[in-house]
C-alpha cells in the first residue's frame, strides 16, 4: 500500500494492458459495464417485444375464437335455426340467414353442418355439401373453440352444436376467422411495439453510460484481470499477510485492519469505521495513526510486544486523505537480534586475543594480555594463576595445588581479590577450580551466593567476593601440549546477567588460545634462561686484576631473545691490558655457544700476545674455519660477527686497537670532549675480504676509552647516528665521573624501553705508570756487559725494596741477557717494572724464538730457559716491529721461597 507497491501496481496494470487479445479483453472493467448492459438491455427488449408480439398474437387469436364462439352460438340459437334444419332444404332456409350473420358479426366464414360433418350452408357456397373435420366433440353436445388447421384454411374457429326441442343435436354450428387476418392484425400493431423497444434500448444505453461513467472514475479504468488481482491482492493483505496494515481515514477512523494487525494491536471485531481513540490503543500507538508523520521502523512497545511502525500518507494514491500504516512484530526479531549480536562480539574477542594475547614472549606479559581481552566485553574481572614452574619456563610435573596470581584485570582498579603475585592455594575438593582441572573442561559456578564448595576454599576471601557484589563465575583451564599450566577465572560484579551454559564454549576457546600463547612463552622463557645462562657463564664472572685502567661495565641481555654481545678485560705482560667487546649474529643458544668459542678464541691468541690487527686477522680465519666445517647448520652461521680488541700501555699511554666491522670506541679527554676514534674500516669477522690494520691512539691519563656494542645506540625507534649523538651527550654530561657513574648514566639514558639486542658496555679509566717505578739499560753485545747490568738492577731494587726477590732476578736477568748477547742482535736493552709484578724484558733485534727444552746429563747448555722458568712466576716472548722481547714475571711475595727452591735442586 506504500508508493512501492502502487508503483509496482501501475506497472502490472500496464502490463495487462498492453496485453490484451479478446475483445472483452481490450476494455476496462466500466467499458465492459456498458457493453454487458447493452447487450441485456437489448435482449430484453428484444424478448420484450417478442414476448409482446406472441402476447398480441395470443390475445388476437383468443379473441377470434372468442367472436368465432360468440357468433356461432348466437346464430345456433338464433329463431328459426331449428326450424330450419328440420326443414325439407336446409340450404335454402339457412344459406341467406347466414350470409347475413357472417357480415354483421366480423367473422371470415361461418358454416352449418349436419351432425355428421356435411355442410348445409357456408359463406362459401362452394363447400356445401363437403364434409367438415373435427367436429366430434360438438357432435357429442359440446361447444369448444381452437386453433384449426387445415382444409379450406387454418382459422380461430367454434363449433356450437344445435338442439332439437328434445336436447338432442340436430345440427353444428362453426364461425372462424382465418389465421393470416389475425397476424395482420398483430402486425398492425408491430411498429408501435419497435418504435417502444427503440425508445427503451436508448434509456437504457444512456443509464448504462452514466452507470459506466462513474464506475471509470472510481475503478480508475482498470480491466477485470487487474481488479481480480486488487482483489487477491486485497484478500491476501487483509488474511495471509504476516505483516499488519492499517488504514486511516482522514477523520481518524479504522477504514481497514487486516487480520494480523488485529492479533498485533488485539482489536475488537467491530473495530472498522470506529475512531482510532476508540480502540484501547497505547496512547503513543493512536497518536502516531492520526498524525501526519511519515515514520520508518519506529519501535512502540504494544503490551509485551516491540512493534515497527512504518507509516505514509494514502493522498495522492489512496484517494481522500488519511494515514497507511504496517506494523511489524520486532520482539522475536530482537531476541535473535540481540542473539546475534552477542555472537558476533564473541567472535570480535575471539579474533581480538589471537592478535593481543602473545604479542610477547613472556608469560606474566601474555597472561595480564589474556585477562585484558575479556574485560569489560566477557567479564568484570579476570584473574590468571600460573604455577611456579610455568612462571620460570618450566613444565609442570603433576596438576598443582599451589599457583600464584600472574594477572588481574577489572573494571574498577579497587577489587575484593588477591593481589598480583600472591599464593593460591587449591585445596578444596568440590572447588569450580578442581572441577576444571579435573575435566580439562571450564566449569560455571552460576550464583556464588549458594556455592559452599567455592566458599569453603577461603571463608574470609568469599565473604569479602561476595560482600563487593560479585556473583557469577567461569574457572577454564590453560592446557597446552596436554599438561595444564594454569587457571583463568572470569568472574562478574556489575553486570546483573550471571554467566550461563553457553558462556562455557566461549571461555573455553578463549583459554585454549591464550593457553598456546604461554606454552609458548614459556618454551621461550626456558630457552630464554638456558641461553642467557650460558652466556652469563662464559662471560666475565670477575675482572682480572690490573693497574693499568679502572673498569666498569654494563651487560643486559636482549628482553625477548639472548644475543651473542661479549667484552672482556685480558691482562697482558708487561703491565699491559687488552680490551675487547664483540657482537655475535643472530639470538639464543646458538648465538651465546658461539660467543664463547670466540672469547675462548680471543683468550688463546692473547696469550701469543699478538698487535691487535694479527690477532683479529687469526679471528677472522678461525671464523670463516668454524662456518666451513658446519655447513649442515640451522643457519645460524659465525660470520658476520664483529668484534673491538684494543691493547693499551701504562707505561707509554699508547693504545692501539683494530676493529672487524665493529663500531668505533668513545674517547672522552680530560679536558671533557668526546670523540669516536678514527678506526680502519674493516668487514666483520668471516668474510676475509680485507686485511686488518690497527691505529695507534694516545691516550693521556685519566682519559676514558668507552667501548660498547650496537645495542646501546641503535634500535628501531632510533637510527645509528642519533644514537651516537646522545652517547656523545650523556659523556659530556659526566666526563669527569667515575666509570662507574658513567656506567650508570648512560643505562639510564640511552637504555631502549625494549631491549631487542644485547647490550655491553665497558668503561676504562686509563692510568700511567709511576716513572719512578720504571727503570731501562741499553746493553753492549759483550758478555762482560752482563755483570755492570745485572749489579744495576740490584741496586734499584734496593731502592724499590725488593730485596727479597733481588738473587733470582740476579739470576734471571744473567740468563736472559747472556741469551741476548749469544744468540741475538742489537740494539740489547733491559727494562724492570715495578708493578703488581716485578716485570723483566729483555729485547733484541733477532726474531728467533727461545724455547724449553730438556738437556742431556752431558749437556753444557740448555738449561738457562728451564732455570728461567721455575724462577718466574711467568715467561714469555712477543714479538716487536724492531725484534723481540723476552719477559718474566716475578711475585713480589714469594721470592725467597723462589731461591730456596733453586738451592734444592
Amino acid at each position: 500500500m506504500n508508493r512501492h507497491r502502487l508503483d509496482r501496481f501501475d506497472a502490472a496494470r500496464r502490463s495487462l494492458r498492453g496485453g490484451r487479445r479478446s475483445v472483452l479483453g481490450s476494455r476496462s472493467v466500466a467499458g465492459q459495464v456498458l457493453f454487458l448492459q447493452v447487450v441485456v438491455a437489448v435482449l430484453l427488449i428484444v424478448a420484450a417485444v417478442v414476448a409482446l408480439v406472441l402476447q398480441a398474437r395470443h390475445d388476437s387469436e383468443q379473441d377470434a375464437q372468442n367472436r368465432s364462439l360468440a357468433t356461432a352460438a348466437a346464430f345456433a340459437h338464433a329463431p328459426g335455426t331449428v326450424a330450419a334444419l328440420r326443414s325439407p332444404d336446409p340450404t335454402a332456409a339457412l344459406q341467406p340467414r347466414m350470409a347475413d350473420a357472417g357480415r354483421e358479426s366480423g367473422v371470415d366464414f361461418m358454416t352449418v353442418t349436419a351432425p355428421d360433418g356435411t355442410r348445409h350452408a357456408d359463406t362459401d357456397p362452394a363447400l356445401i355439401g363437403t364434409v367438415t373435420t373435427g367436429i366430434e366433440r360438438a357432435a357429442a353436445g359440446e361447444a369448444f373453440t381452437e386453433i384449426f388447421e387445415g382444409a379450406p384454411s387454418d382459422a380461430a374457429r367454434a363449433i356450437v352444436p344445435v338442439r332439437g326441442p328434445d336436447g338432442s343435436v340436430i345440427g353444428l354450428v362453426g364461425a372462424g376467422v382465418q389465421i393470416e387476418n389475425v397476424g395482420n392484425a398483430v402486425d398492425r400493431q408491430l411498429p408501435m411495439l419497435l418504435a417502444s423497444a427503440a425508445a427503451a434500448l436508448a434509456l437504457a444505453t444512456a443509464s448504462a453510460a452514466l452507470v459506466s461513467r462513474r464506475l471509470r472514475r472510481q475503478t480508475h479504468g482498470i480491466g477485470p484481470e487487474e481488479m481480480t488481482r486488487m482483489y487477491e491482492h486485497h484478500d491476501a493483505v487483509l488474511h495471509a499477510v504476516r505483516e499488519g496494515v492499517l488504514i486511516v481515514g482522514g477523520d481518524d477512523r479504522l477504514m481497514l485492519a487486516n487480520d494480523e494487525a488485529r492479533r498485533l494491536l488485539e482489536l475488537p471485531q467491530d473495530a472498522d469505521g470506529r475512531p482510532v481513540a476508540d480502540l484501547g490503543l497505547d496512547l503513543d500507538i493512536a497518536g502516531l495513526l492520526v498524525s501526519d508523520r511519515a515514520v520508518t521502523d519506529e519501535v512502540h512497545l504494544a503490551g509485551d510486544r516491540l512493534l515497527a511502525i512504518s507509516m505514509r500518507p494514502t493522498a495522492p494514491y489512496g484517494g481522500s486523505s488519511g494515514n497507511v500504516a504496517t506494523l511489524r512484530d520486532t520482539t522475536e526479531l530482537r531476541a535473535l537480534a540481540g542473539t546475534a549480536e552477542v555472537a558476533r562480539e564473541r567472535l570480535k574477542i575471539l579474533y581480538e586475543a589471537g592478535v593481543r594475547i602473545g604479542t610477547t614472549l613472556d608469560v606474566v606479559r601474555t597472561a595480564e594480555e589474556l585477562s585484558r581481552v575479556a574485560v569489560p566485553r566477557f567479564a568484570d574481572f579476570v584473574t590468571v594463576e600460573l604455577p611456579d614452574a610455568v612462571l620460570h619456563g618450566d613444565e609442570p610435573s603433576t596438576a598443582p595445588t599451589v599457583m600464584r596470581r600472574a594477572a588481574l584485570t577489572g573494571i574498577r582498579a579497587d577489587h575484593p581479590f588477591q593481589a598480583v603475585g600472591d599464593v593460591i592455594h587449591f585445596v578444596a575438593h568440590a572447588t569450580p577450580m578442581a572441577a576444571a582441572m579435573a575435566s580439562g573442561h571450564a566449569a560455571l559456578e552460576a550464583d556464588l551466593t549458594v556455592a559452599d564448595a567455592w566458599r569453603s576454599q577461603d571463608r574470609a576471601g568469599a565473604d569479602h567476593a561476595l560482600a563487593y557484589g560479585v556473583h557469577s563465575l567461569i574457572t577454564a583451564p590453560l592446557q597446552g601440549s596436554g599438561v595444564l599450566l594454569g587457571m583463568v577465572n572470569f568472574w562478574r560484579s556489575e553486570r546483573p546477567d550471571p554467566f550461563e551454559e553457553e558462556d562455557l564454549t566461549f571461555a573455553e576457546e578463549l583459554a585454549a588460545r591464550a593457553a598456546v600463547a604461554i606454552d609458548n612463552a614459556r618454551r621461550f622463557t626456558r630457552e630464554h634462561r638456558m641461553a642467557e645462562t650460558l652466556q652469563r657463564s662464559l662471560l666475565p664472572h670477575v675482572l682480572p686484576s690490573q693497574s693499568a685502567v679502572d673498569i666498569a661495565y654494563r651487560y643486559l641481555p636482549a628482553q625477548a631473545r639472548v644475543g651473542g654481545d661479549w667484552f672482556d678485560v685480558i691482562p697482558l705482560p708487561g703491565a699491559r691490558v687488552a680490551l675487547v667487546v664483540g657482537d655475535v649474529v643472530g639470538h639464543g643458544l646458538h648465538a651465546a655457544a658461539t660467543m664463547g668459542r670466540l672469547r675462548t678464541a680471543v683468550h688463546n691468541f692473547s696469550t701469543l700476545d699478538l698487535p691487535p690487527d694479527e690477532l683479529l686477522t687469526r679471528l677472522d680465519e678461525l671464523v670463516s674455519r668454524i662456518d666451513q666445517d658446519e655447513p649442515g647448520g640451522d643457519g645460524e652461521g659465525t660470520t658476520g660477527a664483529t668484534c673491538l680488541y684494543a691493547i693499551y700501555d701504562p707505561v707509554s699511554g699508547q693504545c692501539s686497537m683494530s676493529t672487524a666491522g665493529h663500531l668505533s670506541p668513545a674517547l672522552v679527554h680530560p679536558d671533557g670532549t668526546v670523540e669516536f676514534v678514527e678506526m680502519p674500516v674493516a668487514p666483520p669477522l668471516g668474510l676475509g675480504v680485507l686485511p686488518m690494520e690497527a691505529a695507534e691512539v694516545h691516550l693521556p691519563e685519566g682519559s676514558r676509552l668507552v667501548l660498547y656494542t650496537d645495542g646501546l645506540v641503535e634500535h628501531r625507534h632510533r637510527d645509528i647516528d642519533a644514537g651516537l649523538d646522545a652517547l656523545r651527550g650523556v659523556l659530556s654530561a659526566h666526563a669527569d665521573s667515575a666509570p662507574e657513574d658513567i656506567c650508570e648514566a648512560v643505562m639510564d639514558t640511552m637504555l631502549p624501553t625494549t631491549r631487542r639486542d644485547d647490550i655491553a658496555l665497558l668503561v676504562a679509566r686509563t692510568r700511567l705508570l709511576d716513572p719512578a717505578r720504571i727503570a731501562t739499560w741499553d746493553v753492549p753485545r759483550d758478555p762482560a756487559a752482563v755483570a755492570p747490568v745485572r749489579n744495576a738492577c740490584s741496586h734499584q731494587l734496593e731502592e724499590w725494596g725488593l730485596e727479597e726477590v733481588g738473587f733470582t732476578t740476579e739470576l734471571v736477568l744473567s740468563e736472559l741477557i747472556t741469551n741476548a748477547i749469544r744468540y741475538g742482535s742489537e740494539p740489547i736493552h733491559v727494562r724492570l717494572l715495578y708493578e703488581r709484578t716485578l716485570v723483566c724484558e729483555v729485547s733484541d733485534g733477532s726474531s728467533t724464538s727461545p724455547h724449553v727444552r730438556r738437556a742431556a746429563t752431558t749437556d753444557e747448555g740448555g738449561r738457562g730457559l728451564f732455570l728461567v722458568a721455575q724462577l718466574a712466576t711467568r715467561w714469555g716472548t712477543r714479538y716487536t716491529p724492531t725484534g723481540k722481547v723476552i719477559w718474566t714475571e716475578q711475585s713480589l711475595t714469594d721470592g725467597q721461597l723462589a731461591a730456596e727452591a733453586l738451592l734444592e735442586m
